[in-house]
């Protein structure tokens, strides 16, 4: 039985070391929340979401602790509060919708006749939650997979591997039945067997491609339903009469939040030539007052990444655009805390650059963007779906029409209008092509989490 350990970005030190479960342990949290599952189906709404929202204010009881523990964990600093604000958003939005997004439909029928599609639980939901955002990720599928009648099998990523307890404590105090929410302390072998051996009936799952590939191979045959959130190149497109000062802003933000390791950060920039000078200059400005340390200071607005291999990537990734004829626009050396061989790396911002270029295309999750001119919508259009992944795309314009008839013509999951990285509880969180397949959030995402049942009912 080996451990998973958790080696912080600051100092290479280890944050934690727990024991995967054993064969045991995991089989008898399987029986264990079916058995439960039964019966929490059966309570009221009304009483689920009393459990759900108390879970919910003990996790923001303890937000100081967990926005240090995520910075030790992954980097993010301590600063921005860690995820709990979104947590308590999303949560609270799906508990809210779940009378009515769960409510039986009554279509017409012929006379003598009574007609109903129920929404029951599918039993129990495995959730795999990425590093990058381990909480605000869970809660999408927590929250509305418990009030939606099921149990829950959570696995922590081996990079925040504490958060798992963190819901299990919060879940324990809000008085939620025992075996209902379960965090295991799983290799990814078991994680495989759970699936593949058909021991749960949904599997949300957020991380790379390649990750997704193996758990739908381990699902192949099993006729387990998934929710795969993978990779991203999400693009923005800043139209000639965009408002520059709040496109500037918000997408320096975009791009270089959390180190970059955001799914749906801005990762290629498409400006109208009109634009393209001023708007270039006021990102390099803006970027350049980026502040990179250790994420517990409360100065620092840029921690590292969560390891050196992934500050590697973007590095490489940088290197080979300017051997490509690139060029980089911020010096490295303003930020003396970016070093090579550490997860510590310095914001840039990539010209010159063209779809022939890795940098365009392949995902970077790291503090680096891309920013070509362009002479038109079609343009942009063209380049923002000349991607294999389509999580979200952003449009800046004053022109709301024009935003929405240009969105219409981009293959993606979402489509923001002045505002990105931002995940709306009140839309399908979803994505096209090798970001994924299935949603969560909204009335969408109880589907995700139901089955229906149906109801012909002839009076004798």
């Amino acid at each position: 039985m080996a451990d998973v350990v958790c080696v912080s970005p600051i100092d290479g030190q280890i944050v934690a070391s727990l024991p995967t479960a054993t064969g045991t342990a995991i089989d008898a949290a399987l029986s264990t929340a079916r058995a439960a599952q039964a019966d929490w189906a059966g309570r009221s709404l009304q009483a689920r979401s009393e459990i759900v929202l108390a879970a919910v204010a003990a996790l923001g009881e303890v937000n100081d602790e967990v926005t240090h523990e995520l910075a030790l964990q992954m980097g993010r600093p301590v600063r921005y509060g860690g995820e709990f604000g979104g947590v308590e958003e999303r949560a609270k939005y799906m508990v809210a919708i779940a009378e009515e997004a769960l409510a039986p439909l009554h279509p017409a029928g012929p006379a003598g006749a009574r007609r109903l599609i129920q929404r029951r639980p599918l039993g129990t939901v495995l959730t795999i939650a990425p590093w990058n955002y381990p909480y605000l990720t869970a809660i999408n599928s927590i929250a509305p997979a418990l009030m939606a009648g099921n149990a829950m099998i959570f696995k922590a990523a081996s990079q925040t591997v504490l958060t798992g307890a963190r819901f299990q404590s919060a879940f324990d105090a809000a008085g939620l039945p025992p075996g209902l929410f379960q965090h295991l302390i799983l290799s990814h072998d078991d994680t495989n067997r759970i699936i593949s051996g058909g021991h749960v009936n949904h599997v949300c799952f957020t991380g790379s491609v390649e990750a997704g590939r193996t758990v739908e191979r381990a699902a192949a045959g099993t006729f387990t339903s998934l929710g795969l959130e993978l990779g991203g190149k999400d693009p923005a497109y800043v139209r000639a009469d965009a408002d520059l000062t709040p496109a500037v802003a918000t997408l320096v933000d975009g791009s270089f939040f959390n180190s970059g390791q955001s799914c749906c950060g801005i990762e290629r920039i498409y400006v109208h030539s009109d634009v393209y000078d001023d708007f270039l200059a006021g990102f390099i400005q803006e970027t350049n007052a980026y502040n990179l340390g250790d994420p517990r200071d409360q100065d620092v607005t840029l921690g590292p990444m969560a390891a050196t291999r992934f500050a590697d990537h973007v590095r490489a990734q940088i290197t080979e655009a300017r051997a490509l004829g690139a060029r980089t626009h911020i010096d490295a050396a303003q930020f003396p805390r970016d070093e090579d061989g550490t997860p510590y790396l310095a914001p840039q911002i990539v010209t010159n650059v063209s779809h022939a270029m890795p940098i365009m295309q392949d995902e970077s999750f790291g503090p680096v963007v891309g920013i070509m001119k362009v002479g038109s919508d079609q343009d942009a259009v063209e380049l923002m779906n000349d991607s294999r992944y389509g999580l979200t795309a952003s449009i800046w314009t004053t022109d709301i029409e024009a935003a929405e008839h240009i969105g219409n013509r981009i293959n993606t999951g979402t489509v923001f209008a002045n505002r990105c990285d931002y995940l709306d509880p009140g839309l399908a969180w979803t994505g096209v092509k090798e970001t994924g397949r299935g949603a969560s959030l909204s009335k969408i995402g109880y589907e995700m989490l139901t089955r229906p049942m149906s109801f012909h009912l002839k009076q004798s």
